[in-house]
């Protein structure tokens, strides 16, 4: 019998949604040549960094550079945010992708922040009072709050954003004040598209679910062992999943959404062989050395079997979509594009693994928003290990010093927390609830 492999796994949902990844010919018994793994540099596959030198407008050793920064700074992050405690701030990548903000709200920290290799920024709020702030907004939401995009945390503002559209901002206001959030500490901000999942019931590259009584295209995520990652609005516990040949190929054992998270695990039959790459839709395998976060701020890129590999910056982390199908939390926000059939696909920073496409607005013609769920709940909530390639697992030690490539001068120190420069923000004209209160 042919074992059939699936590698990095992608494809693309129909009615529902999913991950995307590709099969790649049978090891035996075809004539269909085998492409193959591309040679890395500094762990980065060259056609990722292509990726990254088209849609961010850098060159490829800025590309690399960037990637290499983003590893050294999840590593110095996270010794800071336990040194610092309470008063830890959050922290983010500049504009420029290399240099390293950390906020805190103790002056004493300044200087051990700064002897890092990062640059301090003092403020009023911490991190943890920040994330308290966006539960109450979870708790607080009632349906009719569900017409808000969402909210999230803002760690480089240090305030809570509350997303509306246009000509609804009262509505954003209205909501933070009943959760009990200062003005001081909110931002509105106003955004053109409400997010919708990224299905597709048209499409290539697929692996197939039964939902809603029709027949689902999906894409995989993640090559785990005994089978796959994908997005949770890909079909519930149960559902069996078939391969693009018609062959059945698993069993969804796994499945939140919406709620708490968007995930799916797919556990794969015998007769199926994984692999730990990435399909870039331009005959490569990238290949996932690990799954180290990368921070806010720092380019990221994604696959998905209908517009191919993209990249772009995360914008934002745990935040809030309401989708029409209900809200989920604790996703990450991207100003990457996708559309329809990207649903579930891979991300990558570097050779990292970051999460598996969720939904998003807009599309690759005129850009738009696309957010993702987090590889390491998804590996943490279901026991599950990331397939890797064996090569380097990310971020650099919390010793290392910063890579000889980020030679940027770090920006002035700030003293207080950034000013709300939104400019999507309106004068209130009154107060006019929109019934989410409890009853």
């Amino acid at each position: 019998m042919q074992r059939r492999t699936v590698v990095a796994i992608a494809a693309t949902v129909t009615a529902a949604g999913a991950a995307v990844a590709f099969t790649l010919p049978s090891m035996a018994g075809t004539n269909t040549p085998r492409r193959s793994t591309p040679q890395a540099t500094g762990a980065v596959a060259p056609q990722l960094l292509a990726a990254m030198k088209r849609d961010l407008g850098v060159s490829t050793d800025e590309a690399a550079a960037r990637v290499r920064r983003a590893a050294w700074a999840s590593g110095v992050a996270a010794q800071l945010r336990a040194a610092a405690g309470d008063s830890y701030a959050g922290s983010w990548l500049g504009g420029d992708g290399t240099t390293l903000n950390i906020g805190v709200t103790d002056p004493g920290l300044v200087a051990q922040v700064r002897a890092a290799g990062a640059v301090p920024r003092l403020v009023e709020r911490s991190v943890a009072e920040l994330d308290r702030a966006k539960q109450a907004l979870d708790s607080e939401a009632s349906r009719s709050d569900r017409d808000l995009p969402g909210w999230y945390v803002d760690v480089a503002a240090n305030k809570v954003v509350v997303q509306a559209l246009p000509g609804d901002t009262d509505h954003a206001r209205e909501l933070a004040e009943d959760a009990g959030i200062s003005r001081a500490a909110v931002k509105v901000v106003v955004t053109k598209r409400a997010p919708r999942i990224l299905a597709d019931v048209i499409g290539a590259e697929p692996y197939f679910v039964n939902i809603g009584g029709g027949q689902a295209r999906c894409s995989i995520g993640f090559a785990v062992e005994g089978g796959f990652v994908t997005a949770g609005h890909c079909g519930a516990e149960g559902t069996q999943t078939t391969d693009r040949e018609n062959l059945d190929q698993g069993v969804v054992v796994a499945s939140v959404f919406p709620g708490n998270a968007d995930m799916g695990v797919v556990q794969t039959n015998a007769g199926v062989t994984l692999q730990p790459f990435v399909n870039d839709f331009d005959g490569n395998a990238l290949p996932v050395g690990g799954s180290t976060e990368a921070p806010v701020g720092a380019a990221v890129c994604r696959s998905g079997s209908t517009t191919g590999t993209f990249c772009g910056t995360i914008l934002a982390k745990n935040q809030t979509v309401n989708y029409p199908e209900g809200a989920v939390t604790g996703l990450t926000r991207t100003d990457v594009c996708a559309e329809g059939g990207d649903s579930g696909g891979p991300w990558l920073s570097g050779d990292q693994a970051q999460g598996v496409t969720s939904g998003g607005s807009g599309d690759c013609t005129v850009g738009g928003e696309t957010f993702f769920q987090p590889i390491t709940e998804i590996l943490e909530t279901n026991n599950l290990t990331l397939l890797t390639t064996g090569g380097a697992a990310g971020g650099a030690g919390d010793d290392a010093a910063p890579p000889a490539e980020a030679t940027t001068a770090p920006p002035a120190e700030a003293t207080e927390p950034p000013a709300d420069d939104d400019a999507g923000q309106q004068q209130r004209s009154g107060h006019h609830r929109r019934g989410h209160h409890r009853g």
